[in-house]
């Protein structure tokens, strides 16, 4: 093997120098033994002489390619964890959310079952408290606020107002007043009127005989006052 073919350092592109340094050596050799006096192949040895070293690159150099490559894998892992972080954080929220959710349907259930066992108990505290009719005395006559006194005296308190608007609506307390073309008749507008008897044989001239008559209509039918006021306003009519 000749001595100034000989590979002394490392290339970068690992064995491809020290290969092209072997095939030239063989070449020499076997140039010797036939009697050929023709020098190495001149494409290997150019092979060998562009080949980039890495003892020909500066150390300063070395480093900054090292560095690059830190930075490079730094900024991937940055990536990485960031996109791990985003997706542990919407996986988190959608679980709240799905909480929240849950945890407000409950709290409406509950906030439904109260309002319904509140009106039950208003419903039931208006049937408990009504006077009989008996109660008030017979007069000839009686104005709205004397009608208006009964009333509060036999519906309960919490379900007064609708029992009111009913009123209101229905015949301004005016227990007297007649539909001209129906004939519905009283502070209900009953039809026929004379269905009030079921309460009392003065359903005509008796304010409280048409209350009590009204009262158990509503409550009979709709449950309470407030709920045949409920109806009333989703219909004009109860």
């Amino acid at each position: 093997m000749l001595e100034g073919n000989r590979v002394s350092r490392i290339s970068v592109r690992g064995f491809a120098v020290a290969s092209a340094t072997a095939v030239t050596a063989v070449g020499a050799v076997t140039g010797v033994a036939s009697g050929s006096t023709g020098q190495p192949s001149l494409d290997a040895e150019a092979t060998a002489n562009d080949t980039t070293l890495l003892a020909d690159i500066p150390a300063g150099q070395q480093a900054q390619v090292q560095t690059a490559s830190l930075t490079q894998q730094a900024d991937a892992q940055a990536i990485a964890a960031d996109a791990s972080a985003k997706k542990d954080a919407e996986e988190a929220a959608r679980k709240q959310a799905a909480a929240d959710a849950v945890a407000k349907q409950k709290a409406a259930q509950a906030a439904e079952e109260a309002a319904k066992a509140r009106k039950e108990a208003e419903a039931k505290a208006s049937r408990d408290a009504t006077r009989d009719v008996s109660s008030f005395p017979v007069q000839s006559s009686y104005s709205v606020a004397q009608i208006q006194a009964m009333a509060r005296q036999m519906v309960g308190a919490g379900q007064f107002q609708c029992f009111s608007n009913i009123v209101d609506h229905e015949s301004s307390w005016n227990y007297r007043a007649v539909n001209a073309s129906s004939g519905a008749y009283g502070l209900f507008q009953a039809l026929p009127g004379s269905k009030m008897s079921s309460v009392g044989a003065d359903w005509q001239t008796n304010p409280a005989t048409q209350i009590k008559w009204g009262l158990n209509y509503m409550n009979s039918r709709y449950g309470s006052p407030c709920e045949a006021w409920s109806f009333w306003q989703a219909n004009h009519w109860y």
